[in-house]
C-alpha cells in the first residue's frame, strides 16, 4: 500500500487534449493555463537528495516515468486546490504538514494523501468541501454498539495498521480475503499482506466518528476526482501512473 502506488481515479480526464500536442516545459494545464514544470524537476531532485534516494528507482528506468507521473499527479492536485482555495477565499496560513494514519491514506488514494499531507491549501479545500458531510444513518452506530466486529491486521510497505474489511478498497479486501493469511496480495494498485484477524465491540462514540471521517475522505475524492476532469488538462509523458494508455502502466486489469 506504498504511496508510490496507484490509486483509484477517474479516466475520464481529458486524456484526448493531453496528447494532441506536445507542452515541454509545461507540467500540465490548469483551467487551459500551462503550470510550469520547474517544481516537479526540483521535487524529483530533493528525493535524489533525500535519505530514501536508495530506494529510488533506477533513473531513465520504467518505474522513474512512474515516479515522476506520480509526483506530477501530486503537484497537479497541490496547484488544483490552491486555486480552489484562492476563489474561495480559504485561509492557508499558518498550518503545519500532518501525517495521515494508514485507513486515511487508503481511502484518499496515495497521490492525494500525500498533496493532503504537504500542502496547506488542499487541507483547507478538504475542509470547505466537507464540511457538510455526514455519516451514512443506516451505518451510523446507536447508544448499544451491537455484535463484535471483524478487525484486520495489515502490513503495507509503509508500516502496519489495524482496519475493519468494510473500509479497504473493495477490490483489495476481496483479494485479501481469498488469499491465506501472511501470503501478501497486490489489487487496484494496492500491495498489503493480511497478518491477524480479531473481534472487537467498538464504542459507539469512536465508531460513529470513524464512520464521520470515512465518509469525508469519500466526499473529497469524489469532488476532487470530478474538478481533476474538468480543469486538468494531463500532457504526454505526464499522465497519471494509472492510466492504462500510458505505455509505463504495469498494472492492468
Amino acid at each position: 500500500m506504498s504511496r508510490h502506488h496507484h490509486e483509484h481515479h477517474d479516466h475520464s480526464e481529458r486524456h484526448e487534449h493531453a496528447h494532441a500536442h506536445p507542452h515541454p516545459g509545461v507540467l500540465g494545464l490548469l483551467d487551459g493555463r500551462p503550470l510550469d514544470r520547474a517544481e516537479l524537476d526540483r521535487r524529483l531532485a530533493a528525493l535524489r537528495a533525500g535519505p530514501r534516494s536508495a530506494a529510488l528507482p533506477v533513473a531513465g528506468s520504467a518505474e522513474d516515468r512512474q515516479l515522476t507521473r506520480w509526483v506530477a499527479q501530486v503537484l497537479l492536485t497541490e496547484a488544483l486546490c490552491a486555486a480552489e482555495a484562492a476563489e474561495r477565499g480559504l485561509d492557508c496560513t499558518g498550518t503545519a504538514p500532518v501525517r495521515l494514519d494508514q485507513r486515511a491514506a487508503v481511502e484518499l488514494g496515495s497521490i492525494t494523501a500525500a498533496a493532503f499531507e504537504g500542502s496547506a491549501a488542499v487541507r483547507a479545500v478538504y475542509r470547505a468541501v466537507t464540511a457538510d458531510t455526514v455519516a451514512d444513518p443506516v451505518r451510523r452506530p446507536a447508544a448499544d454498539p451491537g455484535p463484535p466486529v471483524e478487525l484486520w491486521r495489515l502490513a503495507t510497505p509503509d508500516g502496519e495498521f489495524e482496519a475493519a474489511p468494510e473500509s479497504l478498497p473493495a477490490e483489495l479486501a476481496a483479494a485479501l480475503s481469498r488469499a491465506p493469511e501472511g501470503r501478501p496480495v497486490t489489487a487496484g494498485g494496492w500491495t498489503a499482506t493480511l497478518t491477524a484477524r480479531r473481534t472487537a465491540r467498538p464504542h459507539p462514540a469512536d465508531r460513529c466518528g470513524q464512520l464521520l471521517e470515512s465518509a469525508r475522505r469519500t466526499a473529497f475524492t469524489r469532488w476532487l476526482d470530478h474538478a481533476r476532469a474538468t480543469r486538468l488538462t494531463l500532457v504526454p509523458g505526464l499522465e497519471h501512473p494509472g492510466d492504462p494508455a500510458q505505455p509505463d502502466n504495469h498494472h492492468r486489469h
